[in-house]
């Protein structure tokens, strides 16, 4: 039969104590008024629980009959979602990032604080049925989504006046409780919403400007969740479900001596099962695959009596107890019966598959090292390191532009040449547009990343300098085109080209992983091609180094139609996101166009949250092409191809890959399948004409940029 853990200290975090549990579980001293006063508080939580699923099961149906009707209101609130330079966007134009504020390194629960607003029932049921009306806001778990309705504040609505204007930064949600509102976009009304109406989500998951006005036509009350709050709301949650099932992981022995970025790993593989009263969890004498950890509720242990064959009680298990857990190891059969007891129980579950996909050899437990520290010792491959003459320092005045290669909300950039005939890259940000949008530690971090990185398959940073106006970042220039415009032109790539464009970034994202950095902007328009036709990673504005004690982190930032489900919904992200997003670039280089696309960004989300199960592929694109991105994109990270415990190699050993010369790759010596025509080191003929710019931006001398 299985052991209880003794873990119930864990349940000082949702309980009032060690003591009480015991005395609920095992009946310690027989059942005193306290601790029946607990068990009932215990149940009334489980229920409540369980009719918060009950009512998201409820919604979500309900907005399967509703959907004809919800249709135009949709598309009304819908007028109010664009980021930045996103407004109707076609595949012929260039898809844009997007980021809220950095979420910082301060990443503990007892460190995130939130404020709650007092409410009655009536209150809180609006708000409620509001987000579970909403695609987005329904896929929140119920704890995150009871913590959104607790934290919001009310506002009154004077006739007349505007809650939202068309054009302006936007940053808050909002809920309607009482009153009468118009959607006017440039100066037509496009329909009209009372109470128990949510909108302007998508403020509160990064910078973004509104794109319709919302007018109030009759005094009203609208209930208020800033941005802020909501990333709060989200880490804090995240946070602590990593806390507690890391907690329960490391009490089981065989998972003790593993780290927390595998646990963490083997956490988020975990699925949450629940049992009904009297459901038999396990069955004595059948075989086993599967792990149990009892999350909420209760369940008793039988055995059969050899004799009779009458069933035995053998003892209860409760919240933190786990069983099966030698299924982990090897398939045998259950020599106990698991029953659930009422009303129900709630089990993080993991079978074998997975846990071997994530950890590899089960009898190498006790020897491997599951760190980062054997692996940043020494280089995996030859484009680890990359020998390169050292740069002279040069002054910013002795640099001319010669043309303009891009152009984006941040600034340009300028190819340019120094007076010894040097030439260089040089990215111009707008300091005044870096404050606005809080991205000053974004562009600290691209600074230190890319001040670190020598690899052949990412642009090299020589030197930054900074004035009044802008902060410049002097790089290596790639004058082969970038990658979107060669895919532009061409409409899509065969596989062999494809394929040779995918294994240059995956060699970018070996060095940047090994390294414990995640990348977070993959996409066509960040790929360039250098003077002999490879390809190079370039735009570090959203790379980051990940922490080793959490090994995740939790700012929304990327290109709507790369990011991964687990950023859109703030359960906090690690490299895996990399593995999504090169899942989604593979597609776009075969087909032309990402999977996950439309023009409303949060109508992308929609469907990114409905799984790469769901896009249907173009015939020209093979089985094996298909295969690969599928498991590139799946929707629990610990479960993508490159997660596993081989790492990214498994992507490399791919039946798609069957053939590459990796090696050769690495060492530079394949010829790249696209080889630019360049007449000299200043030809910029591979990439588009842009006008001069002749807009000066606002001084700004706050000082945040002294160490530039």
């Amino acid at each position: 039969a299985s052991r209880s853990t003794g873990l119930v200290s864990l349940g000082d975090i949702l309980n009032d104590g060690p003591a009480t549990l015991t005395n609920v579980v095992m009946g310690n001293g027989g059942p005193s008024k306290h601790s029946e006063l607990q068990a009932l508080k215990k149940e009334l939580r489980r229920k409540d629980q369980m009719l918060l699923s009950l009512q998201r099961e409820i919604h979500k149906l309900r907005s399967v009959l509703q959907q004809t009707v919800r249709f135009r209101n949709d598309e009304i609130l819908g007028t109010l979602h664009d980021c930045q330079g996103m407004a109707g966007q076609s595949q012929i134009n260039k898809k844009q990032g997007v980021s809220a504020e950095s979420s910082g390194t301060d990443h503990s629960v007892n460190n995130i604080h939130l404020i709650r607003y007092d409410k009655d029932f009536r209150s809180k049921q609006l708000i409620k049925g509001a987000l579970l009306e909403n695609d987005l806001l329904k896929n929140l778990e119920p704890g995150q989504m009871r913590e959104m309705v607790d934290c919001m504040y009310t506002r009154e609505c004077v006739k007349g006046s505007f809650l939202i204007k068309e054009g302006e930064a936007g940053s808050h949600l909002y809920v309607s409780a009482s009153g009468e509102f118009e959607v006017i976009k440039e100066g037509n009304v496009l329909g009209k919403m009372g109470a128990g109406k949510a909108f302007g989500e998508l403020a509160i998951l990064y910078n973004c400007t509104r794109t319709a006005s919302i007018k109030v036509v009759e005094n009203g009350e609208v209930w208020v969740l800033d941005r802020r709050m909501f990333q709060n709301i989200m880490m804090r949650s995240g946070l602590q479900r990593m806390e507690d099932s890391i907690s329960f992981l490391q009490s089981v022995p065989l998972l003790r001596n593993l780290n927390q970025n595998v646990l963490s790993k083997i956490a988020d593989c975990m699925q949450l099962e629940f049992y009904t009263g009297g459901h038999y969890i396990v069955r004595q004498g059948a075989t086993g695959d599967t792990f149990y950890i009892i999350s909420q509720g209760d369940v008793k242990i039988t055995q059969k009596v050899s004799i009779s064959g009458d069933e035995e009680e053998v003892r209860t298990l409760g919240r933190g107890d786990y069983f099966g857990e030698q299924a982990l190891l090897r398939e045998e059969h259950r020599t106990a019966n698991v029953i659930a007891l009422p009303p129900g129980v709630e089990c993080l579950t993991l079978d074998r598959e997975s846990f071997i996909l994530l950890i590899g050899d089960l009898s190498e437990l006790q020897e491997k090292d599951y760190g980062d520290r054997e692996r940043l010792s020494r280089p995996s491959s030859v484009s680890s390191l990359i020998e390169e003459p050292d740069h002279v320092p040069i002054d910013l005045e002795d640099l001319d532009i010669v043309a303009t290669l891009g152009v984006g909300g941040f600034g340009r950039v300028e190819l340019v040449a120094s007076r010894a005939g040097a030439v260089y890259a040089l990215k111009l940000l707008k300091k005044s547009h870096i404050v606005d949008t809080h991205q000053q530690a974004h562009v600290y971090s691209e600074r230190s990343i890319m001040f670190s990185c020598r690899s052949p398959f990412i642009t090299r940073l020589y030197q930054t300098f900074k004035d009044e106006k802008y902060v410049y970042l002097l790089m290596e220039a790639c004058l082969g085109g970038e990658v979107w415009s060669l895919l532009r032109d061409r409409t899509c790539f065969d596989d062999s080209t494809a394929c040779f464009v995918t294994a240059c970034v995956i060699l970018a994202l070996e060095y940047l992983h090994r390294r414990n950095i995640v990348y977070r902007d993959l996409k066509p328009e960040n790929l360039l091609l250098d003077a002999t036709g490879y390809v190079k990673l370039v735009d570090f504005g959203f790379a980051k180094k990940l922490s080793s004690s959490s090994g995740k982190t939790w700012t929304f930032c990327g290109t709507p139609e790369y990011v991964a489900p687990e950023v859109i919904l703030n359960r906090g992200h690690d490299k895996a996101v990399d593995y999504w997003a090169l899942g989604i670039l593979m597609h776009e280089l075969l087909t032309g166009a990402p999977p996950f696309s439309a023009k409303d960004p949060m109508k992308t989300y929609t469907l990114i949250l409905k799984g790469i199960e769901s896009v249907s592929f173009p015939r020209h694109v093979t089985r094996t092409a298909q295969n690969l991105i599928k498991k590139l994109c799946k929707d629990v990270p610990g479960e993508r191809l490159g997660s596993h415990h081989s790492g990214i190699s498994d992507i490399k050993k791919h039946k798609w890959f069957q053939g590459f010369d990796w090696s050769g790759l690495e060492a530079r010596d394949l010829t790249p399948p696209i080889i630019p025509k360049l007449c000299g080191p200043t030809d910029t003929s591979n990439f588009d004409k842009f006008p001069l710019d002749t807009t000066v931006p606002p001084d700004e001398m706050s000082g945040w940029d002294q160490d530039f």
